[in-house]
């Protein structure tokens, strides 16, 4: 059983509510950062800790706090980012939706630690359940002392507030955050400056996802050395992993970074295997933007050796033998799984979230989502899969934010490992059609415009 910084609790009903929270030790941190510690001693131990981002990117957070403008007397902010809509991803919900006041400690020591007099939870649209409990949990928080003016007597105020989004993906981009928070259209803005320097309204702004943020209060009750010694070299921590697809166990765990993959699926502990005894095809490690895994570099990699739970080692061997850990959303696929299908339903998520800004975004995802269709409906030629690598490669690093990129990855994955499997689709136009029609003659090729 691997350590637990964020679930130790979770199968306490009592724990969503403050006096529940406060009795299995919660808002210690906030009497030792107020009482105990300085600002910048609460950044060094996040540093120490080798915190990495959890929404995805896996950026050390104390450096990334560390970027934070000092010299200006404009306010501060910090945003939660738990716009969470990542096909495959739901930890975050998890965590808001049982430990509720876990999220708001982690804000409060978070934007003590950071200079900030306002923050905000960011959350996703369809959350609005949620939002809910958000809410209830902050005005516990606000009666107890923990929030509002002269915290717990002390010089520093605060306050919080949850703002929801309007169901749209490319809002989990900080800067696009950012705009929607504004009252704009969420489109992700041209870097620099960064948000550290000019954020919200301007200002110096710090965004967090809600796992990382969630760290913060074991970092600086236990240390950030202490939490450097979890995991395994630079991928240090626990991390939330929303396990998902052909296996028979799907859920949310808690894992220490380092765990072997064919453990994570196989071990009755975590997935319990492959549902219905079949074999496995592949793995999608990090959320739909991330390149699919074959099973034969699922568990070992292309090196042989046991391939990890980690940031480094699903990343080794680059996007040609590797993948990424991404944002944890962890989906398995058995040997009856089509790829080409399950490729062509993420690139109709992506085409139809794109924001448009950037050209080879709004018209690269439309092209994708076609020539997919078009393959899997039985009407494809061979050279559409020279077009569809095609089109992907002028999307990815061409675009404002990574979205092109996120877009982009799992086409060229899926080619690169399963090109037999389109192949397949061209050569037997009538069993594809049956599939998707239930009929054995092609309806009408659709046009590609």
């Amino acid at each position: 059983m691997g350590k637990k910084i964020l679930l130790e609790h979770i199968d306490k009903p009592e724990i969503k509510g403050i006096e529940g929270y406060i009795k299995y030790g919660g808002y210690r941190s906030i009497e030792k950062a107020l009482k105990k510690m300085t600002p910048d001693e609460i950044t060094e131990e996040v540093k120490k800790s080798g915190l990495r981002g959890r929404g995805g990117a896996g950026f050390p957070t104390g450096m990334k706090w560390s970027f934070l403008f000092k010299g200006s007397d404009k306010p501060r902010y910090l945003l939660c980012n738990a716009d969470e809509s990542e096909p495959g991803t739901f930890k975050d919900r998890l965590i808001m939706e049982k430990i509720p006041h876990l999220l708001v400690e982690g804000m409060i020591a978070s934007s003590y630690a950071l200079g900030v007099r306002t923050a905000y939870i960011y959350i996703r649209g369809e959350y609005m359940y949620i939002l809910r409990i958000l809410e209830q949990a902050i005005a516990e928080a606000y009666a107890k002392g923990y929030l509002g003016e002269k915290i717990l007597g002390s010089d520093y105020s605060l306050d919080l507030y949850v703002h929801p989004g309007g169901g749209a993906y490319i809002c989990g981009e900080e800067t696009a955050l950012i705009e929607s928070l504004e009252g704009k259209r969420g489109n992700p803005r041209i870097k620099p400056p960064f948000p550290a320097v000019a954020g919200l309204w301007g200002c110096p702004t710090i965004v967090n996802n809600v796992e990382t943020i969630a760290k913060v209060p074991f970092i600086i009750n236990e240390g950030g050395e202490t939490y450097s010694k979890i995991g395994i070299g630079a991928s240090t921590g626990t991390k939330l992993i929303s396990a998902c697809g052909n296996i028979n166990k799907p859920g949310v765990y808690e894992i220490e970074l380092g765990l072997p993959v064919e453990e994570f699926i196989y071990s009755d502990e975590y997935c319990g295997g492959i549902k219905g005894g079949k074999q496995l095809k592949a793995v999608v490690p990090g959320g739909s933007s991330v390149p699919i895994l074959p099973q034969r570099l699922v568990t070992k990699t292309a090196a042989g050796t046991p391939r990890l739970m980690s940031y480094e080692s699903l990343a080794e061997g680059g996007f040609q033998t590797g993948s990424m850990l991404g944002s944890g959303g962890f989906i398995v696929f058995d040997e009856d799984q089509c790829v080409v299908r399950n490729t062509w339903n993420f690139s109709r998520f992506y085409h139809h979230e794109s924001c448009g800004q950037c050209s080879p975004c709004r018209e690269g995802t439309g092209w994708m989502e076609k020539i997919l269709h078009r393959l899997e409906h039985g009407h494809g030629h061979m050279e559409d899969i020279d077009l569809l690598w095609d089109v992907q490669r002028k999307v990815e690093g061409n675009t404002i934010c990574p979205f092109g990129d996120a877009s982009a990855w799992p086409v060229a994955a899926a080619i690169r490992h399963f090109r037999d499997e389109f192949e397949w689709h061209v050569l037997n136009p009538e069993e594809c059609t049956r599939r998707n029609y239930g009929m054995g003659v092609a309806a009408a090729e659709p046009e590609l415009v």
